[in-house]
């Protein structure tokens, strides 16, 4: 027998180092070859490392969230044959990861998911990032952050607003630590009409937890920072009277052919963009700051902000300019969920000139969306809503909605956002604008 030692490869493109963001395998598991060892985070991509050999691990090295140089040995393996140890002595500096059995630290992720899974499982890298269905040391376990909105679907809410049940006290053990039916039903019967138990839920609740933000979530964080301290950002907001669209957007909805996607708001918005962004180069642009270069495009690659288990991403639809509203809505739902179920590539996460990002129902009445430096503008439609409206001598009610918007300040001045969004408006209030030359 003899001992291998797998070692972080050279992933390419420059890449020195990597993240460890989830381990499929512990001491004693015995792998085969091209079977998942670890994933790994880089600035470009979640990868996923697969055996060379079959073997026997006999110990990993590092722990989830770590940062590792490439060439640092990450798992020795006892195989068939000579192995290659003798010819590869293992790098110092790194201690090895606990076993499955040692107790871990608050926070921590151990190798394999613990028998009683606590609330909130958060992923350790994007779902469905390259690896097989099934393999284990993916999840960690954490209770929901003070403040934090519960995932819960619609019927869900429904049931627990006419129970009056306030869905933050309630535990969820659904993926990312959403709320399902049974778990409300499990609270119900915690407080039913045993007056003990129903006291039991109204206890003050005492300690909590450490959560280390590591991987994707960690990735967002740091880009986030980055872009807020570097871009002086400009907020300009504007209230839309969309009537008239919504009556267009359900007429086509009510009308469309079998092969034709539903239509949300999403893509007339797309393409109100391209029809105004001509006429404001400066803003379909990407800024590099350390050249001093600002770049300009005549293409309209639109960036759509998705919310994923993961995190923030933001799939690219490029060319909007040569899409009509149904491939935009195409479009919009492929990137969506490619972006969703963990497929998109880097070139499909990248190259965008100006990004929408969109709450849908949960819009609210204003945001100040972070742009997504290089770029110099981001939009943020918020929620619709019926309410009264003064027109003329009348008084009517209208579907109107508020249009958040940021620019960078360095690029775009206060007057030319302003006229920028104003001409986006009076695209969206009388739609036919859209589609005349």
């Amino acid at each position: 027998m003899g001992r291998y030692l797998f070692r972080l490869p050279d992933i390419g493109e420059g890449v020195a180092e990597a993240e460890i963001v989830g381990w499929h395998i512990v001491p004693g598991d015995v792998v085969g070859e091209d079977q998942s060892l670890v994933d790994v985070m880089t600035d470009k991509a979640t990868v996923d490392m697969t055996s060379p050999v079959d073997g026997t691990v006999t110990a990993i090295h590092g722990e989830i969230g770590g940062m590792v140089p490439v060439g640092t040995v990450l798992i020795e393996l006892e195989v068939e044959g000579a192995g290659n140890a003798e010819a590869a002595p293992v790098r110092a500096g790194l201690a090895p990861a606990a076993p499955l059995e040692a107790t871990p630290e608050p926070g921590t992720l151990t190798a394999a998911p613990p028998a009683e899974p606590a609330p909130r499982p958060l992923p350790t890298s994007p779902p469905g990032s390259a690896r097989p269905p099934g393999a284990a040391g993916k999840t960690a376990f954490a209770t929901r952050a003070a403040g934090e909105d519960p995932l819960a679907a619609p019927a869900t809410r429904r049931r627990a607003h006419e129970l009056g049940i306030p869905l933050q006290y309630v535990s969820g053990t659904g993926p990312a630590g959403r709320i399902t039916p049974d778990d409300l039903d499990a609270y119900i019967a915690r407080c039913s009409d045993n007056s003990a138990a129903r006291d039991a839920c109204y206890i003050q609740g005492e300690g909590g937890e450490d959560i280390r933000i590591i991987g994707m979530r960690r990735k967002i964080a740091e880009k986030m920072q980055d872009t807020k301290r570097r871009v002086p950002h400009i907020a300009y907001v504007e209230e839309c009277d969309l009537t008239e669209l919504e009556a267009l957007r359900l007429d086509l909805n009510a009308n469309r052919r079998g092969s034709q996607p539903k239509l949300t708001l999403l893509p007339f918005f797309l393409r109100a963009l391209v029809r105004v962004l001509p006429d404001f180069p400066q803003i379909n642009a990407r800024f590099d700051d350390e050249a001093g270069l600002l770049q300009t495009s005549v293409a309209v690659h639109c960036g759509i902000a998705t919310q994923t288990l993961a995190g923030l991403m933001v799939p690219v639809i490029r060319h909007v300019e040569s899409l009509d509203i149904w491939q935009i809505a195409d479009e919009v739902s492929r990137v969506s969920e490619a972006a969703r179920d963990g497929t998109a590539t880097r070139e499909q996460l990248s190259g965008s000139t100006i990004t929408v990002t969109s709450l849908g129902p949960l819009g609210g009445i204003v945001t100040t969306p972070i742009i997504n430096a290089p770029e110099v503008a981001i939009i943020g439609p918020n929620k619709l809503v019926e309410r009264p409206v003064v027109q003329g001598s009348f008084i009517t009610v209208r579907k109107m909605m508020n249009l958040s918007s940021s620019f960078d300040h360095r690029i775009v001045d206060g007057y030319d956002a302003a006229l920028f969004v104003q001409q986006f408006r009076r695209m969206l209030e009388h739609p036919a604008f859209i589609f005349m030359d």
